[in-house]
């Protein structure tokens, strides 16, 4: 099967100021279409390093991609860096100068002298045009190798990717697979637990089943490779309905699906409001749920929290009403909620990193929200 490897260009990158985007996008179209990703890496503005990454990606893998490192500047250094990696000196492309003048033109300007070192590729090289931004873009072949230069301006990257690069490898490479994913979201078991139930299908090689755990979430990944996006959706469907039979309403959801969302959408449904309050956590229910009637109130005991959440429903004469307060030296929260059907209570204590707990404690919080309203059906 075909593989590839993604090589992020960019100090700024390696050094967090900035989120790479462009991996997952790039990650994600591969998928699609049916190519391998073996694995992806960062490197910094220095020549001698991306040449080394893009030597050993070639070793493993068919198509290299880069991102950045493509504009005018002299710390932009993918072209040279692609040149030493494959053994060949960098040429000036007239054709590729032509496309950064026309583009700049739009703008009502005159490339300066600078620009013209984007119109510098390894010797050889496919040139690929870049309609939407000043970086000629290029592809450079060997016999087993494509190594494909793009932009790292997330738009421009997308364009040309989809433009151009996207059909090149489907001839080149005779891609004629694709490879779906679907993910389903669980919450109210932890994954040794999800992975006691559904051990078995994670030997599975086609369609492959992986788990993911976040904090208060735990990811089913279904993988399936086939000939036909219906041949994948087959194959998927039937896993997942495996799946969701074993484990049962704690699969909340699936790709999108978020359980605030779920649980929004629960509330919404049954024509009821919901009103929240949280201490601790410092406005996270309240910038998750993005509702008016979501208090942050100053530390609340575990006493105290019922007797708030009381007034916080009956001055907003809602239906539902859940209050969250954690207690970080403890590691421990308390959890409270009224409906029509009458009030209670829940304490957790947790066992991870405290500056999860928050985020924990919410997560459990709203799945405990989504179970009761199931259960008031």
């Amino acid at each position: 099967m075909t593989s590839a490897e993604i090589i992020t260009i960019g100090t700024e990158i390696l050094l967090g100021e900035i989120v790479d985007t462009n991996t997952r996008y790039i990650a994600r179209t591969l998928r699609s279409m049916g190519v391998d990703l073996y694995r992806t890496i960062t490197i910094g503005d220095n020549v001698e390093r991306i040449a080394d990454a893009i030597r050993a990606s070639m070793e493993r893998a068919d198509i290299v991609i880069t991102t950045g490192g493509l504009g005018p500047t002299i710390d932009d250094p993918t072209r040279e860096a692609v040149a030493k990696a494959i053994g060949v000196e960098t040429e000036f492309r007239e054709d590729l100068w032509e496309q950064v003048v026309e583009t700049i033109a739009r703008y009502g300007r005159k490339p300066s002298e600078n620009q013209k070192r984007q119109a510098y590729v390894p010797r050889g090289a496919l040139g690929l045009k870049n309609p939407v931004g000043t970086a000629p873009c290029f592809i450079v072949e060997t016999p087993r190798n494509a190594v494909i230069s793009l932009p790292g301006v997330p738009q421009e990257m997308e364009h040309v990717l989809h433009e151009s690069v996207i059909p090149y490898l489907q001839k080149r490479f005779k891609l004629d697979e694709i490879i779906k994913v679907r993910v389903l979201h669980c919450s109210g078991l932890g994954e040794g637990m999800i992975d006691e139930k559904i051990a078995d299908l994670e030997t599975l090689s086609n369609p492959t089943v992986g788990l993911a755990a976040h904090t208060g979430v735990v990811d089913i990944r279904i993988a399936a490779k086939a000939r036909s996006e219906s041949e994948a959706n087959e194959m998927i469907a039937k896993v997942e309905a495996d799946v969701r039979e074993r484990l049962g309403t704690i699969v909340f959801g699936a790709d999108e699906d978020t359980l605030e969302g779920i649980v929004l959408d629960m509330v919404a449904v049954r024509g009821m409001t919901l009103t929240a309050i949280e201490s601790g956590l410092d406005g996270l229910l309240a910038r998750t749920l993005r509702s008016p009637h979501t208090a942050s109130l100053p530390s609340l005991t575990a006493d105290s929290l019922m007797q708030t959440l009381r007034s916080a429903r009956d001055s907003s004469k809602a239906d539902i009403a859940l209050g969250i307060a954690i207690f970080p030296e403890e590691r421990a929260a308390e959890m409270a909620m009224i409906t029509p059907k009458g009030e209670k209570t829940h304490h957790i204590t947790y066992g991870g990193p405290p500056r999860s707990l928050p985020r924990w404690s919410m997560y459990l919080a709203l799945n405990w929200l989504r179970a009761t309203l199931e259960e008031m059906e």
